[in-house]
């Protein structure tokens, strides 16, 4: 028997997951308020409803993947949210990144009502949401953990259980944090290279091979026509957006002020980023930062 998902927000991220999800003969019902997105689902096999709420009726999985903590709580939360309809056989993925707090609130408010909850965002942007190659940080029960792996192992290639709700958040702050300032940390050191006459490329080989090796190296190169099929090699375009970083950074922000930490790298990475953002790059790849270092820019 198939089993039956609700996928909610289809954006750069949800329609990939959602397309996988159909492809592995789940079935899937969709929503989302652009109709152009809910329409490309259908034609891969999925039904589309008029509402969330019509899409949360009588399914194994609901899974959510919206843009800010607000919308979430907006969902879920309150006399009107989903939760108050859900039964216990649902278990509930929230795979937007948003703030801890927000995460914790409704997986409380969850668990109160005997539903399985986690906090699901994830690591590696839309080519891996298309490939289903992502990473999933997950907060919440165990056993909810170990249920979830039924979608969880066809939208990703790994997926973690950090602890407790809002644990997964706290996770993919700490990483987005690092990316941050190791894409950073790549652009200084590959433009400091071209400055004195280093091809970009064979630099990059050079640090591969070295203990500069990084992930935005490896993978994610900044520096344009270096990396075959990378965002820098195709004009920027996301990838994952300048706009979604600077969000990123300040939701670390809140996580290391809670904690305690003077985590001053990560507070320079979003000076930098805010400064980028600032500059109209929003909407562009990340790794669009590389231009406040380039000579010919």
């Amino acid at each position: 028997m198939q089993q039956r998902v609700a996928f909610i927000g289809l954006g750069n991220m949800g329609g990939p997951m959602a397309a996988n999800l159909l492809a592995a003969d789940f079935a899937v019902t969709v929503f989302d308020l652009a109709q152009e997105a809910c329409a490309m689902l259908a034609e891969q096999g999925a039904t589309v409803a008029t509402s969330a709420l019509d899409a949360a009726q009588s399914v194994d999985f609901l899974i959510s993947m919206l843009p800010a903590g607000k919308h979430v709580a907006g969902l879920y939360l309150g006399d009107d949210g989903l939760l108050a309809t859900l039964d216990t056989n649902t278990t509930v993925l929230d795979c937007s990144t948003i703030d801890a707090e927000t995460a914790r609130e409704v997986g409380e408010a969850a668990a109160a009502r005997g539903i399985g909850f986690l906090d699901a965002p994830v690591s590696g942007g839309v080519a891996a949401a298309q490939a289903g190659t992502l990473a999933f940080m997950c907060g919440g029960d165990a056993g909810v953990f170990h249920k979830a792996q039924a979608v969880l192992d066809v939208m990703g290639r790994a997926s973690f259980h950090a602890g407790p709700a809002g644990a997964g958040q706290v996770a993919k702050a700490c990483n987005n944090m690092l990316l941050a300032v190791h894409m950073l940390g790549t652009c200084e050191a590959l433009a400091m290279g071209e400055r004195h006459g280093l091809d970009p490329a064979r630099l990059s080989e050079i640090m591969l091979a070295s203990s500069g090796r990084n992930w935005s190296l490896e993978v994610y190169n900044p520096w344009p026509d270096v990396m075959e099929g990378s965002p820098a090699s195709k004009g920027y375009q996301p990838g994952f957006m300048v706009d979604l970083m600077a969000k990123d950074l300040g939701l670390a922000m809140d996580v290391a002020q809670t904690a305690g930490i003077d985590n001053r790298m990560g507070q320079l990475a979003q000076t930098l980023y805010s400064e980028h953002q600032s500059a109209g790059n929003g909407s562009r790849d990340f790794s669009s930062v590389l231009e406040r270092y380039r000579s010919d820019s």
